[in-house]
């Protein structure tokens, strides 16, 4: 919201003295925070404000010229070439003078041009610095009248606000009375302890007649006050006062015509969103209605959007006319001909105006505020408002009686003992400081004893428990009071066994060449789509939010697979060919869900609340994935590198069982997104703890990696629990080294081979390694070779070759009787 000093002057009795750094600072105390402050460019030198006496038009050129003659307040008008042409005898301009400088060192000067000698300048606002048109010349006013105000020779600086500073402050969600000159006077004035005037203590005319246009609302819940009233007579070429145009710009909205223009200065000084329909336009009766399947509606911006049955619209016997508290439709559209006009102010529940913009990705000025909460009362006072406005610079007057649909029901107090913010603060506030903070934000207070009946002001929506009081109590009576002590810390224990095993999951992994990418743990159907899984699959059953950030990913993530390979589909993007990442993190299983009840916040809930609350929060479990494509061992001199396989993914899951202290076991497996072919399950025991190995072609096309790509997915906290590790003995005496390869059937899993010898070799066998495989003759068909590297040592003692050559022979006997192996000579 960006405030104009001199604007909010006019509502404020701003203490004498007042720099923008007080009123920044007082901002600040009030909870509003300043983004920015804005001063105008720096002008210097004789600007002042000129009457048109004269116009001559000059020919002969290759394009229009006038030479003007034009008042400034001096013996004798001064004559001054000027090439716009929309301004008029006894138009107000703003004349530079020589002598005079303007923003980017522009320096004015008496010079001769077109057979003329040019005395000056008359200003466009973008030369002055206080707008972007450069269309024409700015005209301030017109005739006797303005320039009994404006007489000629008068500084303009201040005029066009040259002098005044705009405060641009952020307002935060629940403060949306605050995009508003008048919530900003308000709280202004609370802080500064001064009186101030409020620009909506209107009293509406008594219009009489009939309703200014038949109206139904349909859907009360999502509309709870309606109000219109019509005007005829407007004259379609009156300008914008620039009084207008300057808080528009000053604001930062365009200045469109004398009708938009006035919905929009009252917008922004009373915070009531307004539309003005062509009234011309309309046929038939208005209808507020959710829209129905296949409607359609061509909104201001020229875009033709498909309505869904949740949007709010604004209709007549033609369809659809507007979206209701986001943007109006084409077909009703204010134009250059239109001289009768249908002023409309509502109030709409906030949470449907919200769902629209996002749906339709349609914000507007009108949107932002609907969105955070209006004051319902306000409606019929905007409308006299803009009609007051229309009347005294286009000339229309109002036909007919207003139009107001009114289903409000009463508004509900809150009850608030009178001690609980100076309990909340540990500030001893007394009744009537409470009393009166909470008089200051326009609530009504009923005083009967120690509990407070608190009845909200129609434009604070936000309060809604006794909490929201108390915040606004502490608020003006001012943070820097709330004392600061800080709570005595008990000595920490260090980290958890989970939090160390955490951390050497991604120490190891980082270690083996993997780089951390985390990912937003959000995902979409499309994303789940992309990687091939079942229409049955438990990934597919998400927790969805109710408030999402982005609408294509509104869900909470089952898998890591769909942000870590969008991580790596992006930097193959970026250039990179040689890409291993890995993120470690929670996933959130939607197929188990418990409703969770729904605690006041005025005290602390009870043992039974606080656990259905816990037991209602889905599972989320902790897991760890990689994705790694191209080179896993980088080419050089050395060589042509390896490419990144399966292997390389069920390593990464070895690495993490290597770290979290299990024996982890591999087998074939199938499950998407992974090769039916090339997919491993990952077994600690008898349970399947994840899965590694290449990923689907068709997984790899749809998320546009390169084929091949590989991945791996483990449940980390699946795994049990490991004892606290402890460094293996390093013994003095030498090993002793043998090799193996043994044959054994295809399907025969090398995690079985790898345990019977192992079982077999006994307390002797220091390191079992598997260091080839091998299929092909001379081995049969339907046979495979599997290569190890034993090492025999014993603790105590220099192992002799027998002794070595016994557990070797006991390890090979066993793998023979537990999978059908043999020696292969």
């Amino acid at each position: 919201m960006k405030v104009p000093i001199g604007w909010l002057a006019e509502y404020v009795d701003l203490p004498a003295g007042s720099t923008v750094e007080d009123l920044d600072t007082a901002f600040v105390r009030l909870g509003l925070e300043v983004e920015e402050v804005h001063r105008a460019p720096g002008t210097t030198g004789p600007l002042v404000i000129g009457r048109v006496l004269e116009i001559e038009e000059l020919t002969g050129f290759k394009k229009s010229i006038r030479y003007c003659q034009v008042d400034v307040g001096e013996a004798a008008p001064r004559g001054i070439v000027c090439g716009a042409r929309n301004f008029v005898v006894d138009d107000l301009v703003v004349v530079a003078l020589p002598g005079a400088v303007l923003p980017g060192d522009f320096t004015i000067a008496a010079r001769s041009t077109y057979d003329h000698v040019s005395d000056g300048m008359i200003c466009s606002s973008r030369e002055l610095g206080v707008g972007e048109d450069h269309s024409g010349i700015l005209v301030v006013g017109h005739g006797d009248a303005d320039a009994a105000l404006l007489k000629p020779g008068t500084p303009a600086a201040a005029v066009v606000g040259l002098d005044d500073v705009v405060i641009e402050l952020n307002v935060t969600p629940d403060r949306g009375y605050c995009l508003a000159m008048r919530g900003i006077a308000r709280e202004m004035a609370t802080g500064l302890a001064v009186e101030w005037r409020d620009p909506g203590a209107l009293t509406p005319p008594a219009w009489s007649g009939d309703a200014a246009w038949p109206v139904s609302v349909a859907d009360p819940g999502r509309c709870d006050r309606f109000s219109m009233v019509a005007m005829v007579g407007l004259d379609p070429t009156a300008p914008s006062p620039w009084w207008m145009r300057r808080r528009l710009a000053q604001s930062g909205i365009r200045s469109i015509s004398l009708a938009v223009d006035v919905t929009n200065i009252v917008m922004l000084e009373l915070g009531q969103p307004m539309h003005a329909f062509d009234r011309d336009a309309l046929t038939g009766p208005i209808t507020v209605r959710r829209a129905t399947a296949g409607e359609r509606l061509t909104t201001l911006d020229g875009v033709d959007r498909a309505l869904e049955p949740d949007d709010l619209l604004i209709t007549d016997d033609s369809g659809p006319i507007g979206l209701a508290g986001v943007m109006g439709g084409a077909s009703t559209e204010i134009g250059d001909g239109t001289t009768a006009v249908l002023l409309e102010a509502a109030h709409w529940e906030p949470t449907g105006i919200a769902r629209s913009v996002r749906r339709h990705k349609l914000p507007s000025e009108a949107a932002k505020r609907f969105e955070r909460g209006t004051d319902p009362e306000i409606t019929l006072v905007a409308l006299a408002r803009a009609a007051s406005l229309l009347a005294e610079y286009g000339g229309a007057t109002v036909v007919g009686g207003p139009v107001d649909l009114d289903v409000r029901g009463p508004r509900p107090t809150i009850a608030l003992d009178v001690r609980v913010p100076g309990q909340v603060a540990g500030v001893p506030y007394p009744a009537s400081q409470v009393i009166e903070a909470l008089g200051a934000i326009g609530a009504g207070v009923d005083a009967g004893g120690d509990l407070l009946q608190v009845t909200p002001p129609s434009w604070r929506p936000d309060l809604t428990d006794p909490a929201d009081l108390v915040e606004e109590v502490v608020r003006l009576a001012g943070y820097d009071d709330v004392p600061s002590v800080l709570p005595s810390v008990p000595p920490g224990r260090g980290l958890t066994g989970r939090q160390r095993r955490r951390r050497s999951i991604g120490r190891s992994l980082a270690e083996a060449g993997y780089v951390e990418a985390p990912s937003y743990p959000f995902v979409g159907p499309a994303a789940l789509d992309a990687l091939g899984l079942p229409e049955d699959d438990v990934r597919r059953q998400v927790v969805v939010i109710r408030n999402p950030l982005s609408e294509e990913e509104p869900g909470l993530r089952t898998t890591l697979l769909p942000g870590l390979l969008a991580i790596l589909a992006r930097n193959l993007s970026r250039g990179q060919r040689d890409v291993a990442v890995f993120e470690h993190g929670s996933v959130f299983p939607g197929d188990r869900r418990t409703s969770a009840p729904l605690p006041g916040v005025d005290r602390r809930p009870d043992d039974e609340t606080l656990a259905a609350l816990l037991g209602a929060v889905p599972a989320q479990p902790w897991h760890v994935a990689v994705a790694l494509t191209g080179n896993r061992e980088p080419r050089g001199w050395w060589g042509p590198g390896r490419p990144a396989g399966w292997a390389d993914a069920v390593q990464a899951a070895r690495t993490v069982a290597a770290a979290a202290g299990v024996e982890l076991t591999v087998r074939a497996g199938q499950q998407a997104p992974w090769h039916p072919g090339r997919c491993a399950e990952l077994l600690v025991g008898e349970e399947v703890v994840g899965y590694a190995g290449e990923l689907h072609p068709r997984v790899c096309a749809a998320l546009e990696i390169p084929a091949r790509t590989c991945a791996m997915e483990l449940d980390v906290d699946a795994l049990p629990p490991a004892p606290v590790p402890v460094g293996p003995h390093v013994s003095t005496f030498p090993p002793v080294h043998m090799d193996a390869a043994l044959v054994v059937p295809v399907e025969q899993p090398e995690a079985a081979v790898r345990a019977a010898l192992a079982a077999g070799a006994g307390e002797l066998l220091e390191e079992l390694r598997l260091f080839d495989v091998y299929t092909g003759t001379p081995v049969p068909e339907g046979q495979k070779s599997l290569a190890y590297a034993f090492t025999f040592r014993a603790p105590d003692r220099t192992l002799n070759r027998e002794e070595a050559a016994v557990a070797f022979t006991a390890a090979v006997d066993s793998a023979a009787r537990a999978t059908g192996a043999s020696l292969r000579g």
